[in-house]
């Protein structure tokens, strides 16, 4: 048993390390620090934002930490050679295994960005009104997971179709590992089902294009060059086109060596609209700088994928029969109500699972 116990100490001692559990503890002295300060609740959104990191910190490094006490508590009554504690120590030892096992997942989550918030946009491909009600359709089901994971959705900006669904929206997703998990549905998305909008109700096949990047808000930040930027500023509008704002508020960003587009238009001023939208471009240039190994950005042009056939890397089968499969890992499920309903976990483990075994 004390084998057993050392070799489950060993391990947690392990995650500690890599997860970098000291490091959250330096973060955590130095947030709690600053809601001390007199004048912490003058800027309440800040304020906010800072408590919420310093609680999620709390939590994370006390699942950790407190996991390791267990263990060194368990070794102690097995080193005391009490035969009538045995059952207990074995016991302990099944529930420590439990543990541990419960959270191996996150070291599955161990890049540089995984434990930030993310910024997901869905943008509808080939198949007209069908592929913006399929963009619609993946818009629920990420909010549902994001419930189901208890994390916060802000919409960004909304782009509405001219019968039905969005042609693109931009989610701010405020979480633990959001990133993490997310950045696991970046790709291209197939549904083929009995088409809602054409008369004869033939079988149609749309596509969908989803895109996660890091919310570097509270992260280091990456230096953009002004003069690789054009800046738009526009009105912004609401489902169905109708004006919300009678100023020009809404801001559009491109950056024009990678054709990266970021459009913000749910803040009150144009600033904060431009504040905002720069936040969300670093972060999607910090995620296409990790998938190219972090070449020049220079070197780094047209690698963005078309929402078109060939390039999916799910497909989602409502007719004639139910299925929805992943083509990287070959995981797959018939329950395609769960999926839309926001039951995704399975086919992200199996894509972290796949990450692992190749790293």
């Amino acid at each position: 048993m004390d084998d057993q116990l050392k070799t489950i100490q060993a391990t947690v001692r392990n995650a500690i390390s890599r997860l970098g559990i000291a490091d959250e503890e330096a973060r955590a002295k130095v947030l709690r620090e600053q809601t001390l300060a007199p004048d912490f609740w003058n800027d309440s959104d800040a304020a906010g934002k800072i408590s919420q990191q310093l609680a999620e910190l709390d939590k994370h490094i006390q699942e950790w930490r407190g996991l390791e006490k267990r263990i060194s508590d368990a070794i102690e009554m097995a080193e005391l050679g009490d035969a009538s504690l045995e059952n207990d120590i074995q016991n302990d030892i099944i529930l420590l295994e439990d543990a541990v096992a419960a959270k191996q997942f996150q070291l599955q989550l161990g890049g540089e960005y995984d434990k930030n918030n993310a910024v997901v946009s869905i943008y509808a491909g080939t198949g007209g009104t069908d592929a913006q009600d399929w963009a619609q359709m993946l818009l629920r089901m990420y909010i549902r997971y994001c419930e189901r994971a208890g994390w916060q959705v802000q919409v960004l900006s909304e782009s509405p179709g001219e019968e039905a669904g969005i042609k693109s929206v931009t989610l701010e997703v405020t979480g633990r590992y959001a990133y993490g998990k997310l950045r696991c549905e970046k790709g291209v998305h197939r549904l083929v089902r009995l088409s809602p909008f054409n008369s004869d109700n033939l079988r149609q096949t749309s596509f969908a294009l989803v895109d996660v990047a890091p919310d570097l808000a509270t992260a280091s930040e990456l230096e953009i060059d002004e003069k690789d930027l054009r800046i738009d500023v526009y009105r912004s509008g609401g489902n169905g086109g109708q004006s919300v704002n009678t100023t020009d508020s809404a801001v559009r960003i491109t950056h024009i060596p990678t054709n990266i587009v970021v459009a913000i238009q749910n803040e009150r001023s144009q600033l904060q609209n431009k504040m905002k939208a720069m936040d969300v471009l670093r972060g999607k240039l910090t995620a296409l700088m990790i998938s190219q190994q972090k070449k020049e950005l220079k070197d780094i042009t047209g690698e963005n994928q078309s929402a078109a056939w060939g390039n999916q890397i799910r497909s989602y089968v409502l007719h004639p029969y139910n299925k929805v499969k992943d083509h990287r890992t070959e995981h797959e499920t018939s329950d395609t109500k769960g999926v839309l309903d926001g039951e995704i976990d399975g086919f992200i483990q199996a894509y972290l699972q796949t990450q692992i075994a190749k790293s």
